[in-house]
């Protein structure tokens, strides 16, 4: 799996939303979907994305689908964004100077 996968999948609110709420524990699909005012079936949608990017897994519990969170994958993704360094050297200077690094 490519960071770029990855981080294409985090690129949405909803998504970013849903990994927040199964940080904390399994969750079967209509109790995630219930924590959202969209459908269900773009709740679906979503996860799907999830779960093609490897971060997060589907085990069928019963009539449901309970996902859960791949930690081991974040885990990966935040090494892999270690190795340039870490965030906080470009918040150490003012704004302005920052931004002049960046700027072609």
């Amino acid at each position: 799996m490519l960071p770029s996968d990855q981080f294409a999948a985090l690129a949405d609110e909803t998504r970013c939303a849903l990994i927040d709420l199964l940080r904390e524990r399994p969750r079967a699909v209509h109790e995630l979907a219930a924590a959202f005012a969209i459908s269900r079936p773009a709740i679906s949608r979503h996860l799907r994305v999830l779960k093609e990017a490897g971060l997060i897994g589907e085990e069928r519990d019963g009539r449901e689908n309970v996902y859960s969170l791949k930690r081991h994958r974040l885990r990966q993704l935040s090494t892999w964004l270690e190795q340039f360094g870490p965030a906080r050297k470009v918040t150490e200077k003012p704004p302005e100077e920052a931004q002049a690094e960046f700027d072609l």
